[in-house]
């Protein structure tokens, strides 16, 4: 009986091939993605997301499809300011990717990016999620939110050590 019910509740060889196939082209894709980013590709980029791509940053902002995607790139790179100065950690999930119905998938993961900006620099800890779908055979990346820690992060440390240089200066020259 019991040999019987595993076979029942193990899942199919096909499907179970299928899904490492998806795994394996997910991370793939995760790869390839990062490697864009680093190089600062916009376009590369956008050959891994979905036309209709929401993305949720750091800052709060949110961008829709792939001009609102260019444009926040520009904003973040313009000039003589590239604010993504590369990884400390690269994107890596926390476990293998959740599967809705064979063509929706959701990841979890961390990343440590290296930034400058307004005469800082710092690294800061991420967490993302990503919502990817299959279309057409390909996985593409639907919706993005990226986060850092609200309490504890460089910029606020930053913040505090010159409240406090300012606060002891005040105090010295009252």
């Amino acid at each position: 009986v019991s040999h019987l019910q595993a076979q029942e509740t193990s899942p199919e060889p096909e499907s179970q091939a299928t899904e490492n196939a998806d795994h394996e082209a997910l991370r793939a894709l995760r790869e390839s993605l990062t490697e864009a980013v680093l190089s600062g590709d916009v376009e590369q980029q956008i050959k891994f997301a979905h036309p209709n791509l929401v993305t949720t940053w750091q800052n709060n902002e949110v961008t829709h499809g792939f001009d609102e995607l260019r444009n926040m790139m520009s904003e973040m790179n313009s000039g003589d300011t590239q604010v993504f100065q590369g990884y400390s950690v690269r994107p890596e999930a926390d476990d293998k990717t959740i599967f809705y119905g064979g063509n929706t998938a959701i990841a979890v993961g961390r990343s440590v990016p290296h930034y400058k900006i307004l005469g800082m620099e710092f690294d800061l800890e991420n967490r993302w999620t990503a919502t990817l779908v299959k279309e057409d055979g390909q996985w593409r990346l639907a919706a993005y939110h990226v986060s850092g820690n609200l309490l504890d992060n460089p910029v606020l440390s930053i913040a505090k050590n010159s409240l406090y240089w300012s606060s002891g200066i005040s105090l010295l020259i009252g």
